[in-house]
């Protein structure tokens, strides 16, 4: 597997990238005994890392490269926006040109009546603002008790001490004493890992709604503030809910006055084929997060979306004691501009539901086939492979997380970058991605499904 390069130029980085830089979510001492693979350049849906080979990302950066690498006309945009007002800060009832504009430009594409934008950094941020927000606006309702979030084991909705605390990840929340008060989880509707042999996945997921409409019951609905879910799954293993999962979800929260709150951070702007997960889904959400694909990752940006009934509760509440030093950063807002101008001229969220997105899907469910893979699942441009020890009874292996890391290791030798989520290997392409290299990266996954069997002896 990958081990420290016997390049000069790459051995001194690496030296360097020890002694200084720490890294999120990679233990230190991987980073000490292999060094770090120092990447120098990209175009299109490949990466050029400081040896010279060419890489196919398979997960756009971190699920937000969704117009691909290279695009000079983002440059551009960025130069020409720092060169007019590089910065200045939207506090003091100040604003700049690129922030109104991308304001209108996100009321206008989401879906419903999200009128209303608050600008952050990254994901993290956007859905700490929530946490803010939802319970000032419950507090101006005059319903202080109603503080609770509702969330799903698995769910990932950041790091920030409020965002780590929605997510359902017990790992992340062994770090800082996590989560904090108010936050509860819950089953996803995720088939493979929660359902029983008796079960449908659509069984599961009526079981998983169920566990909502029990937590609410249990806490009692005056105390529940909001329900939290992504509309896909994302990093607990990409994991697309049946039909009724979704409609009854909403249900349950109408009926029992509970906000919800859509997390469209990886699934927005065009990854399930539509331009956010809610339309692909039928979600009628209060709140939306969303970061990563409406810069493309270019620059840092994320964003609040709330309909416009819940900021005329929020604006009859005086100061919105609440910001960012770079809340809608014109730089960054310039650039979301045009990458979503881009993306429209180029159709490419069409192409995602018409083209790439079903030839992908295909591809993945090719893959099913090996040995190694229990299950193959996606929608749009995201999809997972479920390896497992025993395809015919679905047994997991243990300890989970090693199998997944080692194919994980395997790809990115084989030229492909994956990602694994205990034992899920994800993918999450560039929306730009071409059907030769869709086959040039299923071909490398099964080199790398091949060669972890060989190495594990499975």
């Amino acid at each position: 597997m990958t081990t420290t390069s016997d390049t000069p130029r790459t051995r001194d980085w690496q030296d360097l990238d020890r002694r200084h830089h720490v890294h999120p979510f990679v233990d230190p001492q991987s980073v000490k005994e292999r060094g770090t693979r120092v990447i120098v350049g990209a175009d299109g849906c490949h990466l050029v890392d400081a040896d010279g080979r060419r890489i196919l990302d398979a997960m756009a950066g971190l699920w937000c490269v969704n117009l691909g690498y290279g695009r000079r006309e983002l440059a551009r945009v960025a130069a020409a926006q720092m060169d007019e007002l590089p910065y200045y800060n939207t506090f003091f009832r100040s604003a700049t040109v690129p922030a109104i504009e991308l304001a209108r430009v996100l009321a206008e594409l989401s879906p419903g009546t999200l009128g209303h934008a608050f600008f952050s950094n990254s994901g993290s941020e956007a859905n700490d603002t929530i946490v803010r927000l939802v319970r000032r606006y419950w507090d101006l309702k005059d319903r202080p008790t109603k503080k609770t979030f509702i969330s799903r084991i698995y769910a990932y909705h950041g790091s920030t001490m409020a965002a780590a605390s929605l997510g359902g990840f017990a790992k992340m929340h062994e770090m800082g004493d996590l989560p904090l008060p108010g936050f509860e989880h819950i089953m996803p509707p995720y088939w493979y890992a929660f359902g029983t042999d008796a079960e449908t996945p659509a069984d599961t997921a009526a079981r998983a709604a169920r566990a909502l409409e029990e937590k609410i019951e249990e806490l009692g609905a005056e105390n529940v503030a909001a329900f939290i879910g992504e509309p896909v799954i994302g990093a607990g293993g990409v994991v697309p809910p049946p039909p009724n999962y979704w409609p009854e979800v909403q249900r349950i929260c109408r009926e029992n006055d509970v906000l919800l709150v859509c997390d469209e951070v990886i699934t927005g702007f065009g990854r399930t084929g539509e331009w956010f997960g809610a339309q692909t889904f039928g979600i009628d959400a209060d709140f939306m997060s969303m970061a990563k694909g409406m810069s493309s990752g270019y620059l840092p940006i994320s964003a609040v979306l709330m309909k416009d009934e819940v900021f005329h509760v929020l604006s009859e509440g005086g100061v919105i004691q609440h910001g960012y030093t770079y809340s809608g950063h014109p730089v960054s807002a310039a650039v979301a501009i045009e990458n979503i101008r881009l993306m429209r001229q180029e159709g490419l969220v069409e192409r995602v539901r018409d083209d790439v997105g079903p030839y992908y899907q295909a591809a993945l469910q090719r893959l099913a086939e090996h040995p190694l893979v229990g299950e193959a699942r996606g929608v749009g441009l995201m999809g997972a492979l479920e390896l497992v020890k025993d395809t015919s009874t679905r047994e997991l292996f243990e300890p989970m997380g090693e199998v997944g890391m080692a194919c994980h290791e395997h790809c990115y030798d084989a030229g492909v970058i994956v990602r694994a989520m205990r034992d899920v290997v994800c993918t999450s392409p560039p929306l730009s991605i071409t059907r030769d290299e869709i086959d040039e990266m299923t071909e490398k996954i099964r080199i790398g499904l091949d060669r972890t069997v060989e190495t594990l002896g499975l």
